[in-house]
């Protein structure tokens, strides 16, 4: 897919995961995932590239509310939303291509505002590694329907240190671009190999 539809944008959540139970239709086994995050964790670069281990969720509307599909259990088990061998299989490959990447959990939000110091300091307590708008919904409902899941976020600004920092979109675009073929060459790998 190139691109996604975002619940900031007036999207319901059937709306939002729509292309997954489309991609489970179809007999899709594994999805990747990559959004552009604020990063929180005081280690992280604009331009890295974060793979996510874990995520929470803060969106308003859960993607599962409602009839249950029969893609999977009224109650779906979370424990590894994102699948552990392909992480491995990813950090091989970032080390042979020497592709700096960082582990770290995905917090999403509604948006569309970009997050406040003090939202970026209480994510950070609660565990979060780095913040956008997406994913998630995507990703529960991908685990619901069996298919595993592969993620990177692609850190295109920083907050909630002692020193603000604006951002504008512009230069979140700018820093994904710049970003995107190191992600590209370790999705690409990651097909080859599994």
């Amino acid at each position: 897919m190139q691109g996604r539809f975002h619940y900031y944008e007036g999207y319901d959540m059937k709306q939002v995961t729509f292309p997954v139970r489309v991609m489970h239709e179809l007999g899709i086994k594994t999805l990747f995932v990559s959004n552009a995050s604020g990063g929180m964790n005081p280690e992280f670069k604009i331009g890295e590239l974060m793979i996510i281990t874990d995520h929470i969720n803060f969106f308003p509307e859960h993607p599962l509310r409602g009839k249950n599909f029969p893609t999977g259990p009224r109650f779906p088990d979370m424990h590894e939303p994102y699948d552990h061998a392909l992480i491995a299989l990813a950090d091989k490959i970032a080390a042979e291509k020497n592709i700096r990447v960082k582990h770290g959990v995905y917090v999403g939000v509604q948006g569309p505002t970009f997050e406040t110091p003090a939202e970026y300091k209480m994510y950070r307590i609660l565990g979060g590694d780095a913040v956008g708008m997406s994913t998630v919904p995507e990703v529960i409902v991908a685990r619901h329907s069996g298919i595993r899941v592969f993620g990177i976020s692609v850190i295109t600004d920083l907050g909630g240190f002692d020193v603000p920092v604006e951002v504008s979109h512009e230069e979140v675009q700018e820093a994904a671009n710049s970003a995107q073929p190191r992600m590209t060459e370790i999705f690409r790998e990651i097909i080859k190999r599994s």
